[in-house]
């Protein structure tokens, strides 16, 4: 018997529900389902790297959200009425690959709300 395994559509959900988040009061679409290839890029950058850990921040936004979205959210990004803390930003990329993944990542020692 030869060794053999289909592995179908390729793991992909069949939920065409979008992931929406919302900050400063606008809600963000992101796409209903990622490439494992982007979560894989995510994972082997190195936090020692900082440079390339927040060059790849930004290319998970650009897939993540949706073109509308992105546009808005990079609008906020470079706003100066309305901050978009770093604490923010690692929360909701830290949401959204939970999302993806529909596995929780472990809790930093310290919350972003200082508790």
């Amino acid at each position: 018997m030869a060794r053999f395994k289909d592995f179908g559509n390729g793991g992909a959900v069949a939920s065409d529900e979008p992931v929406v988040f919302k900050l400063h009061g606008e809600e963000f679409r992101c796409v209903s389902n990622l490439q494992g290839k982007l979560l894989l890029e995510l994972v082997s950058v190195s936090a020692d790297d900082a440079v390339a850990s927040t060059e790849m921040t930004f290319k998970f936004f650009d897939h993540v959200l949706t073109e509308e979205s992105l546009t808005r959210f990079k609008a906020l990004l470079d706003s100066k009425d309305k901050v978009v803390t770093l604490e923010a930003i690692t929360d909701i990329s830290a949401w959204l690959i939970e999302e993806y993944t529909n596995r929780p990542l472990p809790q930093s020692e310290v919350s972003s709300t200082g508790e």
